[in-house]
């Protein structure tokens, strides 16, 4: 079993019977600035009076994970009405953490004692499990066969937005700023975990920022990058178009390109097979979920090695480079010469 190094610290926040938020524990020492946007997700949710059980979203290079729990009858925590586990981490996997923070909330619902939840996630840190006074069994092991750190839905993302979910895979593809609108942050969270699955030769949980509020700080870290995915569910994103080159609006069912991003996400009919391939991959029965993010992916390969076949030129490092000119020499359509440019600058290959 591997244990879980990416793992930085846990914390508990508790809310007791006159609504009152308290930071009660940390283990090690949170920095002042993590615990401001930490505190400021978790207190947004009474505010939206839509505590979800367990959320996510990042800060920086980091991840956190915030589990909420009622206090209930635990006679431990008497002036407590909810409590909740945070995890920070250094790595993207909600399917894990999740399960990591219930078995800390229940230990520490049941005794009230933050030293017996650290001895569970000082196990899960040093050896990737550990086995509770109630025998029951964590293991990092069992989250091996998770390649994106959740379960996906490719499949129901497909069907949803049927032909027009290849303005997502070109979006990804060519590292555009996609922006997942939904005003119920747990259906922004469950379906903005499939999104890194379109593009399996990408790591792109690198730049999923999964719940991002507009409010400065929060978009001045956003900024930083040239491209990302990023879930909201403020309604007034739909008038920001400076953050995003594609929205994805998930209960109207839209897909909104910005004006400044049509030339780059022209539809070609290479787009337009591949669109079709994913919508009969969503159709077919008798697919698994992992079997049609494999065939996208594999499709996705077959566009990059027509691309890697005009890399003529070979840098002094020995990389190998497509000069814009090999792809201007073939007097493709606009659309496609275009497409094949941005895709050469997303992989890092073109030379001018």
């Amino acid at each position: 079993m591997a244990p879980l190094t990416n793992l930085i610290l846990c914390s508990i926040i508790e809310k007791d019977c006159n609504g009152d938020t308290l930071w009660t524990w940390n283990y090690p020492m949170m920095i002042e600035s993590e615990k401001a946007i930490i505190m400021k997700k978790y207190n947004s949710q009474s505010e939206h009076n839509n505590v979800l059980s367990f959320v996510f979203s990042r800060h920086g290079q980091y991840w956190f994970y915030i589990c909420n729990s009622e206090a209930g009858a635990s006679e431990k925590l008497q002036r407590v009405k909810q409590f909740a586990i945070v995890l920070l981490t250094r790595d993207y996997c909600p399917q894990q953490y999740e399960i990591l923070c219930r078995f800390l909330s229940r230990a520490y619902n049941k005794n009230g004692n933050p030293v017996d939840t650290l001895k569970l996630y000082l196990n899960a840190y040093t050896k990737g499990s550990f086995v509770t006074v109630d025998n029951e069994v964590f293991s990092s092991d069992d989250f091996k066969a998770l390649p994106f750190g959740t379960i996906t839905n490719v499949k129901g993302l497909i069907k949803v937005f049927e032909l027009e979910t290849i303005l997502i895979y070109t979006a990804l593809l060519l590292k555009k700023r996609i922006v997942v609108y939904h005003h119920s942050l747990e259906q922004v969270l469950k379906w903005i975990k499939s999104f890194p699955a379109l593009m399996k030769h990408r790591k792109i949980t690198d730049y999923l920022f999964s719940w991002v509020d507009l409010v400065q700080d929060e978009l001045s870290e956003l900024k930083k990058h040239s491209f990302y995915v990023a879930g909201c569910r403020d309604g007034l994103i739909s008038s920001r178009p400076e953050l995003y080159d594609v929205l994805v609006n998930l209960p109207a069912r839209e897909i909104i390109v910005s004006n400044h991003a049509k030339e780059s996400l022209t539809m070609t009919k290479t787009h337009k097979e591949i669109a079709l391939f994913m919508v009969q991959l969503s159709e077919n029965l008798s697919l698994s979920e992992t079997q049609v993010i494999s065939d996208i992916a594999d499709k996705t390969q077959d566009l990059l090695n027509q691309l890697t076949t005009l890399a003529t030129i070979e840098t002094p490092e020995g990389e190998k480079k497509v000069p814009i000119q090999a792809i201007k020499e073939k007097s493709l359509a606009p659309a496609v010469e275009n497409f094949l440019i941005n895709l050469a600058v997303a992989e890092n290959l073109l030379i001018m």
